[in-house]
Formats: structure tokens, C-alpha cells, sequence
């Protein structure tokens, strides 16, 4: 097992200059080496700054950690993890049914070691900025505003998956970070902290960008938003939801108001939209990660951590992972009204080509799930078979469609037995500063100023679905949705307000990597979890074993390697042996 320890990282990736004994050592520069003094220079610095960008999106199918579908997604009623078996990738198994996770699982301690790297490299650029002044280098306080926002990117996806982590930065000396424990601060302490982070590239950043991977004002103002929602929900030591802060909350409204007022993002007219390469980097996109194909490198900067989630048409090969579960696709059900089957969707299933003519579903589906007899992306000669399915015995026939691009597609490449593609991975829609804005206000008691957010969101899936079509002109499915309109179709108190954020959270972003991490933020994962193991469990086998434990599973363990490592200082999660 290969194990890394986060004090090596850090010192490992310093650049260290060796000494020679010979007598004219002081004139000697060894070759491979580069000095510190070499380093402080404008164009050093700045590609100290390219480097820590280059940890973006630097995953990779056994580790994923911009896409989060193994540990958002898998985790959740949303998906099964897939593959050849339950063996295959097993260790997602075992995430996928919190009943045989442990503190030494390989998977943990190697997304906690990829993540330490990101900040390590923004760390190293730091130091180098600040050894320069604003005159030999103009960019120096936006530079840095960049390096506090990568750094604060990389920490929330900690603080998210594990929630005690060691927090340094770097003006914290090399040689105390074996002093740093992860119960230095507290839990609130540490959303603080990363606020500070987005705080600080708020303050800093200019409203435009040149190059479009920076991230801009509105950008951080976007993800600090974020990082307060999850502030505003406070945890006490056993990770129950115990309050939320008011004062967080009415952050969340004034910073999402900043980014919706500044005129700079929308939805675009097409849902489906969001989820195609050709689109990368219009106005539905608040910020992304940037890939590249054909760029001098022999793969490109292409997206390896979703490359086992292609299906196995032979345009893609390999390997069909990250499927959706039958209950999310009975989530995208509607009554009558055109809304949502709240408490009765899972009652029945919709999985025969037939059904999906015969009961009524939210557009969104069809741009989510891959459906046997459905046009795969769009295309309506493109039509997803029954044999694209690996393993269907085990986890039925469905694909995850919006990571997937089509084989015609510029920005697909063949790495080895697996596809990829050069599709930008979007952190934040614009819808999710919408919805951000309308779950702060409904927990504000301001739900009727949320109604028209969640609408808007609501409007734009109903006008997706003039191209959900086959060739001959029929509509794939009987897509019937509607706005709320209360009086109508609905009586919008704060309770039903709530409940209709939720749901709507759930159908926009499906497949994303996010629902876990919701569940986890609203107190509600147990409830949610364990309901959809005793009704999963009766239609795939290998979920009789699922069970969500309360006041553990919200979190990943400590991984045991950096326990070891931190010679105990390092304490284990609660809940967790």
C-alpha cells in the first residue's frame, strides 16, 4: 500500500538547493537544480502560479476530486458506483454502503494526499509573490488574490469530505506544520477560515478576466457564498445540524445578489446546454476548471477523473461507472400540476420505454440519464441500446450522461482502453447562485422573494424539452413541468418552500457530484439514506447490506496513514474506531 504523508509533501515539494564540498562550491550550480534566489523573480513567480493552476484538474479516475461522483454521488440516493462488479473499484463499493469503510482504505488516504498538493502548490507561489514588490510586478496582489482562492477551492473539498483537517498557510513556518493538528480549530473555526480565503480574492480580484481559467470577482464572491451556506448549518461534535446563523445566511443574499445584478451569467435557453463542450465558458458558467486537447502534451489537460464513466458503446469502450439509481430517475416524476411527486414518486418505477410515455417526468431527465430506446445526448440518431450496459444484472441499464460527450465530438481522446474529454469541469452554474439565494432566504422566512429563483431555474428545464426528440419528430418522453404558483398549483409556506429547494437542488444537479455533501449540510442524510437502502435494496442485491450510520457517516475518516504519520496528534473523526 502506498501511503503519503502530509509533513513530507509539504517539505518535498519546497525547492531545495545542495551544497558541494568541493572548494569552489559557493560558484557551483548543480544542474536540475534551482535556487531560491532564482525564484524571486516576476516570471518565476508567475510560473510558480501556473504550476498550482496545473493542480486543477489534475485527477484521475482512482482519485477524482473535481468531479466528486464517487464521494457525492455514489454516496448518494443519486447513483451506484458500477463497473464490471461490485469488486471493481471496490473501494467505492464500500462508500457506496458505508458498512465496510475503514480508517486505512487506500481511497481516503490518497484524495486527502491530492488535495494537500493543490494547497502546497499554492502555498510555494505565495512565498514567491510576496518576496516581490507591486513595481517590478503589477499583477503581485492579484496574483495572490488567485493563489487564496485555488488554496480556499482545495480546502473546502477537505473540509466537505472529512471535516478536522490541519489548516496552515503560508506564513506558517516549515518546521511547525508537525505542530498542526486537525482539532486545531474548531469546525466553525475552520469554515472561517476558508471563508478569509475567498474573502481575501474578493477584495483583490478585478470583475474581468483576461484569461478565462482565472477566477474573477464575481467568481469568488460566488464561492464564498458557497462556503457560508455550509457555515450558516452548525454541526456540534456528533455532525447534527443544531442551528443555522441567520447572519450567514443574509451573507449568502448579498453576495449571490452581487454575482446575479452584475449582469455577467444566465441560464442558458437550453438545459442540456450546460453539459456540452461547445459551450464551455458562456455566461452559465461562474467558474470551471480549464481542459485542454492537443494542447503539445501527449494527453492534454483532458478529464481523467471521469474516464471510467462512459459506456460501452463501441464509439467509448470502457467502463460504466457512475450509474444512476432508479430512485433519482422516479425523482424526476410529475403530477398533474407539472410539479414534483414528492411523497409518492418512489412508489412505482418508470423504467420500461413505455413508461416514460405513459407518466409525465421533468425534461431534465433525458439530459441526465442515459435511457435504453433515448437519444444519447441530444442526438437523436445517437440512441442509447440495452448492450451500452456493463453489468446489468447487478446495476440495471442506465448511463450517467451529462460527463459524456459524443464520439463526434473534437474534444474526445482515447488514453489507453479509456476515453476522456477536453469539456471544462464546471464548479459553479449559475444556477447554483440562484438556488444558494433562494435556500438562504427561505430559511430567512423570506421564501416568497426565493419563488421566483426557483422558478426561473424551473423555466428554463421546461423550455428544454422542443429538442428532446427522436428523428421522426416524437417527443422522447411525456415531459409535463410547471413554475409554482401558489394559490394554483401550490400553497408556498416556508415548509413547502423548503421542501421544493430540495428537490429542485436534486433534479439540476444530478450526476454532479453534490447531493451528499446537501444531504450532509441539511441534517438530513440519515433520514434520506437509510430510507433509500430499505426501498433500493429490494431492487438491486447488492445494496442489502447498505446502512447509513447517524453521527458517523456524515464524514470520511482520518485517514489512519496520517494519523501514523502525525505520531497520534492527528484525531480520528466522531464516530469512527
Amino acid at each position: 500500500m502506498k501511503r503519503f504523508n502530509l509533513l513530507i509533501i509539504i517539505g518535498g515539494l519546497l525547492v531545495i538547493t545542495l551544497a558541494s564540498c568541493k572548494s569552489n562550491f559557493l560558484n557551483y550550480q548543480p544542474k536540475g537544480v534551482v535556487s531560491s534566489s532564482q525564484l524571486n523573480t516576476p516570471k518565476r513567480a508567475d510560473q510558480l502560479v501556473t504550476a498550482a493552476y496545473a493542480s486543477l484538474g489534475n485527477d484521475h479516475w482512482t482519485v477524482p476530486f473535481e468531479d466528486m461522483w464517487p464521494y457525492g454521488d455514489v454516496r448518494s440516493d443519486d447513483a451506484y458506483k458500477g463497473g464490471g462488479g461490485t469488486s471493481d473499484q471496490g473501494g467505492y463499493n464500500d462508500m457506496e454502503l458505508f458498512s465496510f469503510m475503514r480508517p486505512d482504505q487506500p481511497k481516503f488516504d490518497s484524495i486527502w494526499f491530492r488535495l494537500y498538493v493543490g494547497i502546497s502548490r499554492a502555498d510555494e507561489a505565495l512565498r514567491k509573490l510576496k518576496t516581490l514588490n507591486s513595481k517590478d510586478f503589477p499583477q503581485k496582489t492579484e496574483r495572490e488574490a488567485e493563489m487564496h482562492f485555488i488554496r480556499g477551492h482545495y480546502y473546502f473539498l477537505l473540509k466537505i469530505l472529512f471535516k478536522h483537517i490541519p489548516f496552515f498557510t503560508a506564513d506558517t513556518p516549515i518546521d511547525s506544520l508537525h505542530t498542526i493538528s486537525n482539532v486545531q480549530y474548531t469546525s466553525q473555526q475552520l469554515w472561517g477560515k476558508i471563508a478569509n480565503e475567498f474573502q481575501i480574492a474578493v477584495n483583490n480580484l478585478p470583475d474581468n478576466q483576461q484569461d478565462v481559467g482565472r477566477p474573477t470577482k464575481y467568481a469568488a464572491e460566488a464561492y464564498l457564498a458557497k462556503v457560508k451556506l455550509y457555515q450558516a448549518y452548525v454541526q456540534d461534535k456528533a455532525n447534527n445540524v443544531v442551528s443555522i446563523n441567520k447572519s450567514d445566511l443574509q451573507q449568502v443574499v448579498k453576495l449571490t445578489s452581487d454575482v446575479i445584478n452584475s449582469g455577467k451569467y444566465g441560464l442558458l435557453n437550453n438545459f442540456g446546454g450546460d453539459f456540452m463542450f461547445k459551450n464551455d465558458n458562456t455566461k452559465f458558467s461562474v467558474w470551471a476548471v480549464q481542459r485542454s486537447i492537443n494542447d503539445g502534451t501527449p494527453n492534454g489537460r483532458v478529464d481523467m477523473g471521469n474516464a471510467l464513466n462512459y459506456p460501452m458503446n463501441p464509439s467509448y469502450g470502457c467502463c460504466w461507472f457512475h450509474i444512476p439509481s432508479q430512485n433519482l430517475v422516479n425523482a424526476f416524476k410529475t403530477n398533474k400540476n407539472g410539479l414534483p411527486e414528492f411523497s409518492t414518486y418512489n412508489n412505482s418505477s418508470i423504467k420500461d420505454s413505455v413508461d416514460f410515455q405513459n407518466q409525465t417526468v421533468d425534461p431534465r431527465l433525458d439530459y441526465t440519464v442515459g435511457i435504453p430506446t433515448h437519444p444519447w445526448k441530444d442526438d437523436p440518431n445517437f440512441v442509447y441500446e440495452k448492450s451500452w450496459a456493463r453489468t446489468p444484472d447487478v446495476y440495471g441499464y442506465y448511463s450517467s450522461m451529462k460527463e459524456a460527450q459524443l464520439p463526434s465530438c473534437s474534444c474526445l481522446k482515447k488514453v489507453g482502453p479509456f476515453y476522456a474529454d477536453s469539456k471544462n469541469t464546471v464548479i459553479i452554474r449559475y444556477a447554483d447562485v440562484l438556488l444558494w439565494k433562494a435556500e438562504a432566504l427561505i430559511q430567512l422566512g423570506r421564501q416568497n422573494e426565493a419563488l421566483p429563483l426557483i422558478n426561473k431555474v424551473r423555466e428554463q428545464a421546461k423550455n428544454s424539452k422542443g429538442s428532446l426528440k427522436y428523428s421522426n419528430g416524437k417527443p422522447i418522453s411525456d415531459y409535463h413541468i410547471e413554475t409554482y404558483k401558489p394559490g394554483v398549483n401550490c400553497t408556498w409556506t416556508k415548509d413547502y418552500a423548503l421542501k421544493a429547494l430540495h428537490w429542485e437542488d436534486r433534479l439540476e444537479f444530478a450526476m454532479e457530484g453534490k447531493r451528499f455533501f446537501n444531504l450532509v449540510r441539511w441534517g438530513i442524510a440519515d433520514s434520506v439514506m437509510n430510507n433509500y437502502f430499505n426501498t433500493e435494496k429490494a431492487r438491486h442485491q447488492f445494496l442489502s447490506n447498505g446502512h447509513f450510520q447517524k453521527n458517523k457517516d456524515e464524514y470520511l475518516p482520518i485517514p489512519q496513514n496520517q494519523i501514523n504519520f502525525s505520531h497520534g496528534l492527528y484525531k480520528q473523526n466522531y464516530g469512527w474506531k
